[in-house]
């Protein structure tokens, strides 16, 4: 028998003008809490973030991008909030914010490979 697995996930998005409500999808996160699964991909599209009309520069982007990555993955250098287990994580990260990067709300959902849904889902809504 093949175990399915109960996710969550989150879209990762840059917002230029929180004003205007408009967004730019930059990542995902997606969270598996039984197999303690965490995993995130940024993969901001610069191009596509200036037609915009952004308002904050390339590395401020990316600087904001980097903070998410290490509580995703726990890094000591992380601050606290990387140190706490993975659900905990996942809340703090798709947690609703007025900023520049925001995410969505989180969507939840079943597979059988955690790795290959986390691969369709950030083509099909990153990429």
């Amino acid at each position: 028998m093949h175990d399915k697995h109960l996710y969550e996930y989150t879209v990762v998005r840059y917002v230029p003008h929180i004003e205007r409500e408009e967004f730019i999808n930059v990542g995902l996160v997606m969270m598996c809490k039984r197999k303690k699964w965490l995993k995130i991909a940024l993969e901001p599209n610069f191009e596509r973030i200036h037609a915009f009309g952004a308002l904050h520069s390339d590395e401020e982007i990316q600087c904001q991008l980097e903070g998410l990555r290490k509580v995703a993955n726990g890094s000591h250098d992380g601050g606290q909030i990387a140190q706490f287990d993975v659900p905990e994580r996942f809340r703090w990260l798709s947690a609703v914010r007025s900023a520049c990067i925001q995410t969505s709300r989180p969507h939840p959902g079943i597979c059988d490979d955690l790795d290959e849904t986390f691969e369709r889902l950030l083509n099909e809504l990153v990429r």
